[in-house]
């Protein structure tokens, strides 16, 4: 997409505007931006923002202070479902890009990047209902390669350079058995692989200026251990059959357990296997990112304040491990205030109260992680360059 003279002038006024507000959080006393001290680094922090869907709750972008904190702590913001196939595809026969069109006008506004988030969600409960149902015809492998190539051309030409990130397939090794998800496309191409390399050599060709991206959920924690491994063999086959893959999106949703001696902190997590996994990833020549960071205390007990230290602690240990790493690129969290998180629709707290995942509570005050996260990018190595 062609970006007009007029949409130059307010891409320009927002950059100009974007870096005067991330000198300092405005109204908090906080200094730099979250973005600002990951730049220190050569990196850039964003985080996820959602519009909602049609008859359901409206997203954190009806909210202005939400908007707000990310256009004041942000570089970049990344789509919550807006750029997904049941958000842009809800039929075979047409796209609906006005959910993401309007966050990235509002981005742009801003001086802010968008990632695209994602191409291809390779997990068979995501699909739309009309793609797991869809008749794939006497041919079904050429129409399944048609069907998946049309969608990923269709976004990333609509686009252009206005993004430059996309994680093209998401999360297509089941974390249980470290073996590829089977889809309605992998059964009609024959198989998983066939679907990844044909969605990254799509989006090359399409994309070519764009980061390419392959984005899951692996973690640091005890039973992590065989969805690590079905992750470093698909990232082998893929260097191996030349499939363009640039790095690995690791989505860091980490927490939830706590210790079973001192239910206040957090459970063991193996910082010398997780290494050892980022050492083959980085090894094989791939970057890395932290796409979707928050820290479920769902398990931790105590007061509010002790929650929080838990919490900062836990990331700031986490984000200093992965900030050692010059190939790691921008963090990303997955949410900037509790009372949007993803979390507080999943499984509750025991006492019922709400989680506190992520660095601004649901009355938009910082807390204890932001201090923790600012500290970790300072810290930081400085990024490959």
């Amino acid at each position: 997409m062609e970006v007009t003279r007029r949409e130059s002038l307010v891409l320009g006024a927002g950059l100009a505007m974007g870096a005067a507000a991330q000198a300092a959080v405005p109204g908090t006393g906080l200094g730099e931006s979250l973005n600002r001290a990951a730049r220190r680094g050569g990196r850039r922090f964003g985080a996820a923002i959602g519009m909602g869907r049609p008859g359901h709750v409206e997203g954190a972008f009806a909210d202005p202070q939400y908007r707000r904190i990310i256009a004041s702590e942000c570089g970049l913001i990344v789509p919550e479902n807006e750029l997904k196939w049941g958000w842009v595809r809800r039929s075979p026969t047409g796209f609906d890009f006005s959910g993401a069109d309007r966050l990235l006008a509002w981005a742009e506004a801003h001086g802010l990047a968008l990632r695209g988030h994602n191409l291809v969600w390779h997990h068979p409960k995501w699909w739309p209902d009309w793609v797991t149902n869809y008749d794939f015809g006497a041919r079904p492998a050429a129409e399944a390669a048609r069907l998946l190539g049309e969608h990923i051309e269709t976004v990333c030409r609509r686009y252009g350079t206005r993004i430059r990130s996309y994680d093209v397939v998401n999360e297509a090794v089941a974390a249980e058995t470290g073996a590829m998800r089977e889809t309605v496309f992998s059964r009609a191409m024959g198989s998983a692989d066939d679907v990844l390399d044909l969605a990254f050599r799509t989006a090359r060709r399409a994309a070519p200026h764009a980061q390419l991206v392959y984005n899951d959920y692996m973690s640091w924690e005890p039973g992590n251990e065989t969805h690590r491994t079905g992750v470093l063999r698909l990232l082998e086959r893929m260097r191996k059959r030349g499939t363009p893959v640039d790095a690995l999106g690791v989505q860091s949703h980490i927490g939830s357990g706590n210790n079973v001696g001192d239910p206040s902190v957090f459970g063991p997590h193996d910082e010398r296997a997780w290494r050892r996994f980022l050492d083959e990833v980085t090894g094989m020549g791939y970057d890395l990112l932290i796409t979707e960071f928050d820290v479920n205390d769902r398990g931790i007990e105590g007061d509010i304040a002790t929650r929080d230290r838990a919490v900062a602690d836990y990331a700031r240990a986490y984000l200093d491990l992965m900030l050692s790493y010059r190939q790691l690129g921008d963090v990303l969290a997955w949410g900037i205030t509790d009372n949007y998180s993803w979390l507080q629709q999943r499984p509750p707290r025991r006492d019922g109260l709400p989680k506190r995942p992520t660095p601004y509570d649901s009355e938009y005050r910082p807390k204890p992680l932001r201090t923790a996260m600012a500290a970790a990018f300072r810290g930081a190595v400085p990024r490959r360059a």
